[in-house]
Parts: C-alpha cells; structure tokens; sequence
C-alpha cells in the first residue's frame, strides 16, 4: 500500500531497525506534511518480488526510500481472481508476492533487487522461513524488457557467492499476472505489529550505510561570475534586482517557495551549487527556506542594518549575488537556522537532470536518504 518512503529520509540514530515489524525510534518529519506534497507518478516503475510470507516482504521494501507503493498479492498464477484460501491449498501456481512501485530516480532496480537477496535463502526451494510450500518460492518478476539487464547482473552476481553444485532456485521471468491480496493482507505488519514475519530488516541499514555520502565540497574553480552586462541580459528584471541590487521579491510570489522536488539550487548567475533539495523546508514564511548550504563555504555572510533592522546578509561565494538573509528561527533538529532565500536568485537543476547538467556528483546530497534532511 501507499507509503511514505520516497518521501521521508532515513536517520539511523532516529530509525533503528531490528525485528521483524519492530521499530525503534520514530521515522523523521517529511519536507512537508503529506498533504502538500504530490508524486509525479508517470516517472515511477515497477518490479514484482516473491520472498515467502509477503507480509515481511511488503514491509520491508516499502521501508526503502524511493519506493512509493508496495502491494501484497499473487503472481503467475493459472486461475483468475485466486483467493487467499485456494493459493494455500495448491494447485493453483501462484506465489505470494509484493508489486514494488518505485522511483528510480531515487533507487535503483539494481538496489531493490540486491536487498531481495539479503531477506530470502536463494537455494531454499519451496520454502522462506517457517513457511513451506509451492506459494512461498521466491522469485524476480518484471514487465519491461529493458529491465532484464539489471536484474540477470544481480543474480549471477549471487550466483558467484555459491558452488558449483549450488543453483540459485529464486525464479527470474516475465510477470504473467498479478492479483492484489485481500485487504486483511494489505499493510499486515502495520496493522499487527506483533504478527508473523520471517524477514530481517536489520540489511536495511546496509543501505543507509551505501548511499549516505560525506559532506560536499563545491570547487569555485568551476564557475566563473559574468559581466555585468552579460548578467543583466540573462537574467529578468526581479532576478537582475535581487542579485544585482539586494532587492527582495515579494512573499509568496517567487519560484520554488512552494516545491519539494528532488534536486539542486544553484545560483542563477553563474551555476554555483548552493541548496540541497534535501535541506529545504516549509517555513511558511513565502520564501525557499533551507537548514543549511550545500557547502558552508559557498555562503557568504555580511551585515546587514538597512531599513532600521540588524539582519544577517547571505551572498553567494563566487558571484556575489543577494541571496536573502540567514535567521536563527530555523528547526531546532537541524541546527536551528533558517536561510530565506529569493527564489529569483536561484535555479533548480531537477534530480534526474543533475548528470547531464554537470552536476552528478551532487545527486547523493538531493536525495530524500542521502542528506540531513527531516
């Protein structure tokens, strides 16, 4: 069922997993409450996974960051609108499984399917767990051709881990079909958390471990600040205003106060990453706010007594241009700093655009797993 992982990031001091349907701690505060948030669903895809009980099985990935919807059910099977009851009697060649929606931008097939791996015995055939039987065989079931790739690479990686005499017995094939289970199945561990499960989700923490990077560094060599002239002709009248001349865009009018997509805000004058998706929050104050800069040192602070105040001023490094003011009424989790910045001092630079706009190695920082976001 739909969950809220793509839309939260893991903190693994605030989320510790261990047994099955057993949490420590509390899933951290998405960007913004889910009612304010929308999915662009026409870029998610989808992967069916077989691993015994689907009840651990559909936890455990709807746990994975990037993973919008799991949903338990029967797969490739020989009778039409099978029920719970006639799967366990046999005979009807389905097997419990979970349909996976996912967003790859965020995770890979390749990600999901090694972590298939790390909650099934490859070689048990018939049976995951306490659970015996022709519906409990695990298998890899896909709908796009050009996912084959990916999911073949994985298994003859794990193939390599065993002998010769040792075949991997989890299935690989086309979907032939899939009916959701019964609503009872549906979020079971959620609904029970003391109900049965053979799966481990401690190697969900290997995947924290995987993809959490270390702090970024923004090279100022790689960007260079135009002439005036040449920044005048780019930019619009309010960009050239707020950059050029501290001027400050009227609340709630701007671009990007309002958007939680994944990706990079740089500065729209000379490119110079600045903001991470995964550090922006709603302040509600009609600004893009964020807890922190990409890099510290692509900020820079000065004084500011205009209009009888005492703020802090925040330039960008390489091009000098206004950005907003830093305040100190920001979450206290993360720092307790707000940066309020002009979203006409900025560009967005979407997720799945970064590595072709030259910004790659930034994407484990844009995430919804890989920063310190809330």
């Amino acid at each position: 069922m739909k969950n809220l992982a793509v839309l939260l990031m893991f903190s693994a001091a605030a989320f510790t997993l261990t047994a099955c349907g057993q949490k420590k701690g509390d899933i951290m505060s998405p960007l913004a409450p889910a009612a304010a948030i929308s999915t662009d669903t026409n870029d998610l895809a989808d992967i069916y996974f077989a691993g015994g009980c689907f009840w651990g099985t559909e936890e455990y990935f709807s746990r994975m960051p990037g993973v919008y919807d799991v949903t338990s059910g029967y797969a490739n099977g020989n009778v039409a609108n099978p029920t719970y009851e006639q799967v366990c009697r046999g005979g009807t060649g389905f097997a419990e499984t979970v349909h996976v929606r996912y967003d790859p931008n965020i995770i890979s097939l390749t990600a999901l399917t090694e972590h298939f791996f790390k909650i099934i015995d490859p070689l048990s055939v018939d049976r995951q767990g306490a659970d015996a039987g022709n519906q409990y065989r695990s298998g890899v079931y896909y709908v796009n051709e050009a996912d084959k790739q990916a999911i073949q690479s994985v298994f003859d990686a794990e193939q390599q881990k065993y002998g010769a005499n040792d075949k991997i017995a989890a299935e690989f094939m086309p979907l032939k079909n899939f009916y959701p289970a019964e609503e009872y199945h549906q979020d079971y561990l959620v609904k029970n958390p003391g109900g049965y499960c053979h799966v481990d989700f401690s190697s969900l923490n290997d995947l924290l471990a995987e993809e959490k990077p270390g702090p970024a560094t923004v090279d100022p060599a790689k960007y260079t600040k135009p002439a005036d002239a040449e920044i005048k002709a780019a930019l619009t009248p309010m960009q050239y205003a707020v950059t050029r001349q501290g001027a400050t865009e009227e609340a709630f009018s701007g671009a990007y106060y309002a958007s939680h997509a994944l990706g990079l805000y740089v500065d729209i004058a000379t490119g110079e990453p600045l903001f991470s998706s995964a550090d922006k929050f709603d302040s509600g104050s009609g600004w893009p706010s964020f807890t922190k800069p990409i890099d510290p040192a692509v900020i820079v602070e000065r004084d500011d007594t205009n209009y009888g105040m005492s703020r802090t001023e925040i330039r960008s490094r390489v091009g000098d241009s206004h950005l907003g003011h830093l305040f100190t009424d920001g979450p206290p989790a993360k720092g307790g700093l707000r940066y309020c910045v002009n979203g006409a001092a900025l560009r967005f630079i979407p997720y799945e655009g970064m590595a072709a706009a030259g910004y790659g190695e930034f994407m484990p920082f844009c995430n919804s797993y890989g920063g310190d976001n809330q």
